[in-house]
């Protein structure tokens, strides 16, 4: 399933990573990535989040990550094909655990951080990934970023995908997000997130940071959960986007 045609697009965010305000971001969104033990989160806090997603009917995704709690799985991380399998596998089950024991369905699949990030380019690690998640294949969909190498690679495979684009990241010319530690990475302007992702949605593209145009099609936006004004940014684009008559790019 590749999603192509829909009349209001779809928003998500990362929760179940301690940030503390996931009550606040799930009546304004549309789907979730729950963290899942490699970055952040446990059983626990998967139930809890798994919940608070079923009672805004909210759509439920998986985000695993490379196992490093340190560094919030925002570090490249060289691990044997094995191992790291072996990792994504364990935080899915769990997350599967928890879905079981909450009575939820699994919606969607996303990678976090340096997994995520790394997979646009990188097709043994994408090629990993995928078959780590074989067994999720018929269950659920994969966010993933336009134009990447794990998007080519997964619709090869059989999976479903949805394009995924960041609301409140900017991108550099290559498509890539441009790095957290650098300058302007990060939007928090509500009315400039809105101004970044009218584009995507209505002509699909982007401008990129050194004023350059992109393809780009997203069919669902990410605003990330430990943006500092991610509560404001959601309602701002919850009140403006309808008033602005998205129509997506076919």
């Amino acid at each position: 399933m590749e999603r192509s045609q829909y009349r209001e697009i779809d928003i998500n965010c990362d929760l179940g990573e301690g940030m503390g305000k996931d009550a606040d971001i799930l009546p304004f969104i549309g789907s979730c990535n729950i963290a899942c033990g490699g970055h952040s989160g446990d059983r626990a806090s998967m139930v809890e989040t798994i919940r608070g997603a079923l009672s805004h009917r909210v759509k439920i995704g998986v985000h695993p990550s490379f196992p490093d709690r340190e560094h919030f799985g925002r570090r490249a991380m060289a691990m044997e094909r094995a191992e790291l399998m072996g990792s994504l596998r364990e935080q899915l089950a769990a997350f599967d655990w928890a879905l079981a024991h909450c009575g939820a369905t699994l919606h969607h699949i996303k990678a976090h951080g340096a997994l995520y990030n790394q997979m646009v380019t990188d097709g043994p690690l994408a090629l990993t990934y995928l078959e780590a998640l074989e067994d999720h294949r018929e269950r659920a969909i994969l966010y993933v970023p336009y134009g990447s190498v794990v998007a080519r690679k997964a619709k090869d495979l059989g999976f479903g995908i949805w394009f995924e684009a960041f609301a409140d990241r900017t991108y550099n010319s290559n498509l890539g997000l441009v790095p957290r530690g650098e300058r302007d990475a990060l939007i928090g302007e509500p009315k400039k997130v809105l101004d970044h992702v009218l584009p995507m949605i209505r002509e699909g593209r982007v401008r990129t940071v050194g004023g350059g145009i992109r393809k780009l099609r997203a069919d669902t936006l990410c605003v990330h959960g430990d943006n500092p004004r991610v509560s404001e940014i959601l309602m701002y684009l919850s009140r403006e986007l309808p008033n602005n008559q998205v129509q997506p790019t076919k």
